[in-house]
């Protein structure tokens, strides 16, 4: 029987504040275990919880960025069940009443633009941190806890079953990932544990309407354990089906190592948590004046920036997209058009060697050392003939190695162009008078044959001699 996936995901974005949800403890990642606690974080009697104001604003500006409708009352609720890394054996959550419902994302797919529902957004505090001995749960011998992620603030992105791939998953937590990073609430950083999620997965023969059986998959914090879990997954409900089994509502984890899910323990479902409100903590009560103070703070986001490059510039859907795929990405491209360079041009050197250079060093963009500015002073060396594009390749090469601004690399390593059609010419005649063999297949009507003339003009004149120059005057002499 053919199957059809049906995805969900429960995306926990980890926010950029100084201090926890509930109390002052500091959120800085990567301080000495259990050293980042106090009373409240870790569920000591007789301490009460406040809540950090700044939460439910990066709340509210996160619902608003994904086209939710904002609760202008929700509530604290504890979520109850028992766990190590949970000192308090409640988890401080939003059951009923969260911040924000019924929000979209649209997505890229080889199917055109597809839109992604959001069920809801809720704010919450996270666990603490169980350290394993082993690579996984599954295969260690004890486990540590650090209780310093305890109570550090999340928001919980819950996705409607919309997604019917892994790579209609990657795409949509993109998405959500560069959302986040365009309003500022969080640092995304996924290795760190900024952004992770939850996969729910389960098939259901093609054509039928009725869910079937899922699993989720906890707390999965790249994309590639995303695409790899979400395939894994599809594959073995797949082989149980076929085999006349059916699948258990349970919880499993992801081993990178070994490339398969594991068993953990079964699902719960809402109930089991027995919820109630958090007494505790007041209602959180928003205006519609406060609402909309924020919404006029919010940046100019993926999809809006998208679209003004795409008009503005006269670029690619495609170039568009890759060029907003991320703030810090869409900032470079808009400062390197500031300073004056072809946008066409900036988008190609960007998609191309910056990539290139950036992927092979394992950089981000904000930490290239090829700043904008100087990367629209080659360009526009490019652009004025000054330097052929070959040329800029050498350029681009040392601009990477040091802070010299592109004119000074250009006029110390002698590299501009040659345009001086009497030099060109030159070289010309030498190699036509050396090169008999392409000459007469050129004018033996091959006329592909002019390629390795080109060439041996470029590397007689070290690649300085102006292509253009070069191929008209070749075509000319060759008749």
């Amino acid at each position: 029987m053919d199957y059809e996936a049906v995805i969900g995901l429960e995306i926990h974005c980890e926010l950029k504040t100084k201090t926890k949800i509930f109390c002052g403890c500091p959120t800085t990642f990567g301080a000495d275990q259990n050293t980042h606690v106090c009373p409240v974080c870790l569920g000591l009697p007789g301490v009460l919880p406040t809540v950090n104001k700044r939460v439910v604003e990066f709340a509210i500006k996160a619902g608003l960025a994904t086209n939710c409708e904002i609760n202008k009352y929700s509530k604290f609720d504890r979520k109850n069940y028992y766990y190590p890394d949970l000192p308090k054996n409640w988890q401080t959550s939003q059951y009923d009443l969260p911040i924000a419902i019924h929000g979209h994302v649209d997505i890229d797919t080889p199917e055109g633009r597809k839109t992604i529902r959001l069920t809801r957004i809720h704010m919450e505090e996270d666990a603490g941190k169980l350290v394993h001995s082993g690579n996984t749960i599954k295969d260690s011998a004890s486990s540590d806890i650090d209780y310093n992620r305890t109570g550090v603030p999340l928001l919980e992105i819950v996705s409607e079953p919309d997604l019917r791939s892994a790579e209609e998953a990657r795409a949509y937590m993109e998405k959500i990932k560069a959302i986040m990073e365009y309003i500022d609430v969080s640092n995304c950083r996924m290795e760190e544990g900024n952004l992770r999620a939850d996969v729910n997965v389960s098939l259901r023969p093609v054509g039928s309407q009725e869910l079937g059986t899922r699993t989720e998959m906890k707390n999965i914090n790249s994309f590639k354990g995303l695409v790899d879990a979400i395939n894994y997954e599809i594959e073995r409900q797949t082989e149980v089906l076929d085999e006349g089994g059916f699948v258990r509502q349970e919880t499993r984890t992801w081993d990178p190592a070994q490339g398969i899910t594991l068993s953990m323990r079964s699902k719960e479902n809402a109930h089991d948590y027995r919820y109630m409100p958090e007494p505790d903590l007041p209602p959180i009560v928003t205006s519609d004046e406060l609402i909309e103070k924020y919404r006029t703070e919010l940046p100019e986001l993926p999809d809006a920036r998208r679209a003004r490059i795409e008009k503005d510039y006269g670029l690619s859907d495609y170039d568009a997209g890759i060029l907003t795929s991320s703030r810090a990405m869409a900032e470079y491209f808009d400062a390197a058009v500031a300073a004056g360079a072809d946008a066409k041009l900036i988008a190609n050197w960007m998609m191309g060697d910056l990539a290139k250079n950036l992927n092979a060093e394992e950089l981000d963009i904000k930490d290239s050392p090829v700043e904008p500015e100087r990367l629209a002073g080659m360009i526009k060396l490019i652009e004025k003939g000054t330097i052929s594009s070959k040329i800029a390749k050498k350029v681009f090469k040392e601009m990477w190695s040091s802070k010299d601004v592109p004119e000074k690399i250009v006029k110390d390593k002698g590299l501009v162009q040659i345009t001086d059609t009497k030099a060109i010419e030159a070289i010309v005649d030498k190699v036509i008078a050396d090169n008999p063999k392409p000459v007469a297949d050129y004018q033996g009507g091959n006329k592909k044959a002019i390629g390795a003339l080109v060439g041996q003009v470029m590397k007689a004149s070290r690649g300085k001699a102006n292509p253009q120059v070069v191929n008209k005057m070749l075509a000319e002499k060759l008749g």
